[in-house]
């Protein structure tokens, strides 16, 4: 008998952390039947010979939850071997809502995540009401991708209290039980859990921090009770780190939360954590929190990232010159071929390069921030480098050429067709602290952000620069343990435990990469979001095959045009 589709002879990584084999992976409509020497044909053959076989990824930090409705191959992530995603992190969804709220919603989205309001209002349909109602809505939706979500406590609260959500007074107890059957109904239709924002750094249009901000520890505590009487479920929480007071009082206090939580629930906690050269401490004090926690009981499992998050510049979208002067601002609204035509103009040239250094070292307001020119890196278009020190920024680069920064920004530029972008990195910036987080038996992989932050950051393609730095170029971890950090590990996190593993029985999610090839490309700038919004993407080379519920979803980059993805639910 044939198989519909099988995999030969490549290096089986299964994702449980086992020692890989050369072996062969036969599966039957959605599911692995065989890992091993399979005699029978499949009707689709993959070679797999010199390459690594493995689950596909599961993301558990994204914001996809309107790119989706348009997108149904979820770009940059399906170009990274990722097959499954959770969406609703850090507080912020779509659902429950009401009919007078959906304008709100939608701006509180763009507001904390810089996902357009204008795409979100024209590209969903918005034709459910509570959270049961939205997962329908997911399922009849064609996905190339799985996806499931959390639960946010500003659709929660603002649903329930409105404008007083926003208050720092506590909610009332009929409040919180209000809010309680809310999360109920939602973790009942089979919501991956719960998600919350406590950062002061997430605000609403009008620069309030967001509903739930300053909800009470009982607040977060009822929340938490709802997951255990579910028995499933996540607590997701975007902490409040950047005011935490005194000797990280404060810090302190929000992991002790956290650790309570999943101690009256049974169910885990996780949240973002990240190196901040403002507070290099940081996160190692939050890492001794959570081992303390977890000592007592406590079920938390912080989840970082593998490379800086930075804002990402080029000419294609905003440059840290924009408002150095009126030639700069010209600029604007132009398409790349009509910049570079600008850029290539001498006397313009001049221009240019005069009014950036007459304004270097001040305010440039880019994203209300200063850019400062000796923390910019260079991003090749062609395998860029994320790993950097100080020899590699754009002033050090210069300086070696005797040019100023913004000379070698326009050389660059000019050279490569506008493809050439800068990072500005204002998150993990030091590798040394990475490797301590890395290092950490609570940690698991997230934050890559997919779907978020379209026009400033582009992080999605996590999983291409962990295989390729982490694995094969550093050694940090073996195959096994790598391919185990972002495919079982962030799959049973979420219960998600048909997932992330190649075994027979489970979801036929799989990629066969060529490690030796893994590789990125440049972010680049696009103007495909409805409404004609704009957004970074990111491609990955080195993926053979992708395959999604056993069919083959992406080959070498491309879509096949197969979307096989489930909705994913607790509940299943």
């Amino acid at each position: 008998m044939s198989h519909d589709v099988v995999i030969r002879g490549g290096l089986v990584v299964d994702g449980t952390g086992a020692a890989g084999a050369v072996a062969d992976v036969a599966i039957d409509d959605e599911r692995i039947t065989s890992v091993g020497e399979v005699d029978a044909p499949g009707r689709t053959e993959l070679d797999a010979a010199g390459k690594v076989v493995t689950p596909g990824f599961v993301d558990i930090h994204t914001h996809l939850d309107a790119q989706l409705a348009w997108d149904p191959i979820g770009s940059s992530s399906c170009w990274h071997g990722v097959t499954s995603v959770v969406m609703g992190n850090c507080g912020v969804t779509f659902a429950p809502v009401k009919t007078a709220d959906i304008t709100y919603i939608a701006e509180v989205m763009e507001s904390v995540e810089d996902i357009p309001k204008r795409s979100i209002m024209e590209g969903l349909p918005w034709d459910w009401r509570s959270y049961g109602e939205y997962l329908s809505f997911l399922d009849g939706m064609p996905k190339g991708i799985n996806a499931g979500g959390m639960v946010g406590h500003v659709a929660v609260r603002w649903h329930t209290m409105g404008p007083d959500s926003l208050e720092e007074r506590p909610a009332s107890p009929e409040q919180v039980a209000a809010m309680c059957e809310l999360v109920d109904e939602a973790m009942g239709s089979g919501a991956l859990g719960f998600s919350t924002s406590r950062t002061l750094l997430h605000r609403t249009p009008d620069g309030r921090p967001i509903p739930g901000t300053f909800a009470d520890d009982d607040e977060l505590y009822a929340f938490g009770d709802v997951l255990g009487r579910h028995g499933r479920g996540v607590f997701e929480s975007a902490p409040r780190f950047e005011a935490a007071g005194p000797d990280f009082a404060g810090g302190r206090h929000e992991i002790e939360v956290l650790g309570e939580i999943t101690r009256r629930s049974g169910q885990p906690s996780t949240f973002g954590l990240v190196y901040s050269a403002r507070k290099p401490e940081m996160s190692d004090l939050v890492l001794g929190y959570v081992s303390d926690q977890n000592a007592a009981g406590g079920l938390l499992r912080p989840q970082t990232t593998c490379r800086a998050i930075g804002v990402v510049l080029g000419i294609g979208h905003r440059t840290p010159w924009d408002r150095a002067g009126q030639t700069w601002r010209s600029l604007r609204g132009l398409t790349v071929a009509e910049k570079l035509a600008v850029i290539r103009d001498p006397a313009t040239r001049k221009q240019l390069v005069a009014q950036a250094n007459a304004s270097d070292g001040q305010s440039t307001g880019m994203a209300n921030s200063l850019v400062d020119l000796s923390r910019l890196y260079l991003l090749d278009a062609v395998n860029p480098n994320y790993r950097i020190g100080p020899d590699d920024t754009l002033e050090a680069q210069a300086a070696a050429a005797g040019v100023s920064p913004v000379e070698l920004f326009l050389d660059v530029t000019d050279r490569s067709e506008g493809s050439v972008m800068l990072s500005l990195p204002i998150l993990n910036q030091d590798f040394d602290a990475i490797e301590r987080m890395l290092s950490h038996d609570s940690i698991v992989m997230g934050l890559a952000d997919a779907g978020a932050h379209v026009g400033q950051i582009m992080d999605s393609s996590q999983p291409t620069f962990f295989l390729s730095h982490w694995v094969r170029d550093s050694g940090f971890f073996g195959i096994e343990e790598g391919v185990r950090r972002i495919t079982s590990d962030t799959a049973d996190l979420f219960g998600l435990t048909d997932r992330g593993r190649l075994q027979a029985g489970r979801y036929a999610d799989v990629n066969v990469i060529d490690l030796e090839h893994l590789s990125l490309s440049g972010p680049e700038y696009v103007y495909d979001f409805p409404g004609g919004a704009g957004r970074y993407i990111q491609r990955g080379a080195g993926y053979s095959a992708t395959l999604v519920n056993g069919k083959v979803f992406m080959r070498d980059g491309e879509h096949t045009g197969a979307l096989a993805g489930h909705t994913l639910r607790s509940t299943d």
